[in-house]
């Protein structure tokens, strides 16, 4: 997810989407484009996301939902995974204050238990410096897949339908919901997935069965 993002495009109020969700996509091919290491292409897809959520933020998106490590990416190279890891922990560290000032809510979702010891405590500490705060909600995506989201709901379900907490006839779409990972957070309104593939990979399965999708060619 690279290039310019148009800042200043006005959106009426009733046409403006509660939660938009984003596959950001295409930082590699961008680097290769333009003769750059894959390192680089990530550090400017770092630039691209901060224009998108302030961009979001101002334009008064409730949530905003960014696929920033799947499940299937620890496949690549292990050069690019600890180059990825890196960038992630330098966000956390020189960003979330910001997010603070700002009034984001930061929440981030997956499997945190393949992370380092090191990352998993930036991600709890920022998580409770944002917590309180009232404005849009940035979702981080990180070792997430739509098929470990609702296993782990499941999961939660069936161990308290196990020790009595619930009844079968108790399980409906809203009660899995609320145990799948964005909880109670509204639905995504849209879905963009940047750099001109046209697939979902396992993202938010559960979520966007009436989100409205969107394949950008940049």
């Amino acid at each position: 997810m690279t290039g310019q993002v148009t800042a200043d495009i006005p959106v009426a109020a009733d046409n403006r989407p509660r939660h938009v969700a984003i596959i950001m996509d295409g930082n590699n091919r961008w680097a290769k484009a333009h003769r750059l290491t894959g390192v680089a292409g990530h550090k400017a897809g770092v630039e691209a996301v901060k224009a998108v959520v302030e961009t979001c933020a101002r334009e008064g998106v409730e949530v905003l939902t960014l696929f920033a490590f799947s499940s299937e990416n620890w496949r690549r190279p292990k050069g690019e995974v600890s180059a990825l890891m890196r960038l992630f922990l330098i966000a956390l560290e020189r960003e979330v204050r910001k997010l603070h000032r700002n009034n984001l809510r930061l929440r981030i979702i997956g499997d945190r238990t393949a992370f380092s010891a090191v990352l998993q405590e930036h991600m709890a500490k920022a998580e409770a410096l944002t917590a309180d705060n009232t404005g849009m909600t940035l979702v981080i995506a990180a070792n997430y897949g739509g098929h470990w989201d609702i296993t782990q709901a499941t999961r939660q379900v069936a161990e308290k339908v196990r020790t009595g907490v619930l009844e079968p006839s108790d399980i409906t779409d809203d009660l899995i919901q609320q145990h799948l990972s964005i909880g109670e957070l509204p639905m995504p309104d849209l879905m963009i997935r940047t750099a001109g593939e046209q697939r979902i990979s396992n993202f938010l399965l559960w979520h966007l069965a009436y989100t409205e999708f969107y394949f950008s060619e940049v």
